[in-house]
């Protein structure tokens, strides 16, 4: 089977990621920001790469910016449950400094990234994470060889995907930046995925000025 070439999108910019508020399974949309960045990001894709589908998390944030490339590119957005954010229960909604004070000992978990503790309230454990992103990649890869396909999802999601592609234990400190609309690229085969580069923010550097302008 021919690999797959997959380019994983963290959503655009929302009003909670500024407040470091925890969205989780929330739907919280994009601020002006956000919007601003998808369209940056749509005209830089359609300028440089052939895009066979794109599958997006069916939170509004990532709809929305998965929207912006197919309106480009006259095709659609499939939405699919399994590309959502972590679900963080308890702590959604909450920032991370209310989560030191108010739950101090769930707070020590998420710290140290414990694979198997889940947060309080119908949260999800990082190795559940880990097996519910790591299925929905292989399902939706395994419909593209030889294809390039985009998927945007969460920051959440993207974390796992780059300790899939590098081998990483769930535990080892983040060194690699989950910035919103980056672009990451991966190569997806039966065996599993592999890192072709990450963090692409050049389509950015305009929205940059334009911001420093106003």
């Amino acid at each position: 089977m021919e690999p797959t070439r997959i380019l994983a999108i963290r959503h655009g910019e929302t009003a909670w990621n500024v407040d470091t508020r925890l969205q989780g399974h929330l739907d919280i949309p994009l601020n002006d920001v956000g919007l601003r960045q998808a369209q940056r990001l749509a005209q830089a894709l359609v300028q440089r790469d052939v895009i066979d589908a794109i599958y997006a998390s069916d939170l509004s944030r990532a709809h929305a910016t998965a929207l912006a490339i197919a309106q480009r590119i006259g095709q659609s957005v499939t939405t699919h449950a399994g590309l959502r954010e972590r679900s963080f229960g308890q702590f959604q909604g909450r920032t991370f400094l209310e989560i030191e004070a108010e739950l101090p000992d769930h707070a020590w978990h998420w710290r140290k990234r414990t694979p198997d503790w889940t947060p309080p309230e119908g949260g999800e454990s990082l190795i559940a994470l880990r097996d519910r992103i790591v299925s929905t990649v292989d399902e939706l890869a395994v419909r593209h060889p030889g294809q390039q396909i985009v998927m945007v999802a969460h920051g959440g999601v993207l974390d796992i995907l780059y300790r899939a592609a590098t081998r990483l234990d769930l535990q080892a400190p983040r060194t690699w930046g989950l910035t919103n609309t980056a672009v990451n690229r991966l190569l997806w085969t039966p065996q599993g995925l592999s890192l072709v580069g990450w963090g692409d923010t050049t389509h950015l550097d305009t929205l940059t000025k334009d911001e420093t302008s106003l």
